[in-house]
């Protein structure tokens, strides 16, 4: 097997708080965008787009988690609003992929969504073939109208994901995968 199919035939994700720095390098980081950018894109619309979250910034948008948390569970000790406003801070770098699908004359949405899709999976193997490891999650504050706003997305765009990126001592062994018999149909 080539290096390219071996990596996609064994990449794993690793749970954010398993990641650690350094993060990618500027370069690096061009690198992995413009790998993600490299997707089918019918029209040339480039229906995403990227929020680097990192630094600061992590604690920034982490206050806002934690705030919209609280205003929904006002039960929640501090313990629960620290785990809250920590969930985009476990990783050196934390990218969010915005879908910006809308109607268009000739691209149909679910095209355009699928584009976004195809980005965020561009991103993370991108990131692990330069050496890093990734989580792609979405969790409650993906949907949260008021995280959303905090983050710059126009009512229109939706969140494809976090990409959480960083690097891990250890690998998580393999979780059971479909047969190719199960999901794999000839016609």
């Amino acid at each position: 097997m080539n290096a390219t199919l071996d990596l996609l035939r064994t990449r794993r994700s690793v749970p954010p708080a398993q990641l650690a720095g350094p993060g990618p390098t500027p370069d690096e980081l061009d690198a992995i965008l413009s790998a993600a950018s490299r997707v089918p894109d019918h029209g040339k619309l480039a229906p995403w787009r990227f929020i680097l979250i990192e630094g600061e910034g992590q604690a920034r948008i982490g206050r806002v988690v934690a705030e919209a948390y609280r205003a929904d569970h006002p039960e929640a000790d501090d313990k629960r609003l620290a785990l809250e406003a920590g969930r985009l801070g476990l990783a050196p770098l934390v990218i969010a992929v915005v879908s910006r699908a809308g109607p268009h004359v000739k691209i149909p949405d679910w095209e355009q969504v699928l584009s976004a899709g195809a980005a965020t999976m561009n991103l993370v193997v991108a990131a692990n073939a330069l050496g890093f490891r990734t989580a792609w999650l979405t969790e409650w504050m993906a949907y949260d109208r008021r995280v959303l706003d905090a983050l710059g997305l126009d009512p229109a765009e939706r969140l494809a994901g976090f990409v959480h990126v960083g690097r891990a001592a250890e690998v998580p062994s393999d979780r059971p995968r479909p047969a190719l018999s199960e999901i794999v149909t000839r016609y």
